[in-house]
């Protein structure tokens, strides 16, 4: 089922990609208690190695092939995401205004990013707190993940100052 799955300092990530495509068609938040699957591909060997380095410092830069996928809306919010800076936040409202959209709709397309860190939905958050996170809210481990994403872009951005 996934071409990689890499150790993350929350758990695990799998990714799956079509070789013969050239594209990443999948990123995904898995427990620790997930299989680690060595790169099966040149692609996923290199998806691995960018995750690593994010995990090292969270500037670091994706210039992964990603599949085209999602609805013309989706493809605008995920857009708007990767403008976001590390160590920046932005609420579903504000990214709302700036696609064109109101902020539950903004919420699903974030639900819905097949790509999560390298379009980084972990940096739309609620108005009032922390916001859901890949469709689920509360406080297991999604949300879980996306504090330790938040913290940890925080964390260098103040190690950058």
């Amino acid at each position: 089922m996934y071409s990689a799955v890499m150790d993350a300092p929350f758990g695990k990530v799998g990714l799956r990609v079509d070789a013969a495509a050239g594209v990443v068609q999948l990123i995904e938040f898995l427990p620790a208690s997930a299989a680690s699957v060595a790169p099966n591909c040149a692609l996923a060997e290199r998806a691995t190695q960018q995750l690593a380095r994010y995990f090292d410092a969270s500037g670091a830069p994706f210039d992964l092939p990603l599949a085209d996928v999602g609805t013309p809306f989706q493809r605008r919010v995920w857009q708007a995401m990767r403008a976001i800076a590390p160590g920046d936040m932005l609420t579903y409202g504000a990214l709302a205004q700036q696609v064109g959209g109101m902020p539950r709709a903004v919420g699903q397309a974030c639900g819905d990013n097949p790509f999560p860190i390298v379009i980084p939905c972990h940096r739309v958050v609620g108005a009032g707190g922390l916001g859901g996170f890949a469709h689920h809210a509360g406080d297991g481990f999604y949300l879980r993940v996306k504090r330790w994403l938040l913290a940890h872009e925080s964390a260098q951005q103040a190690l950058a100052l």
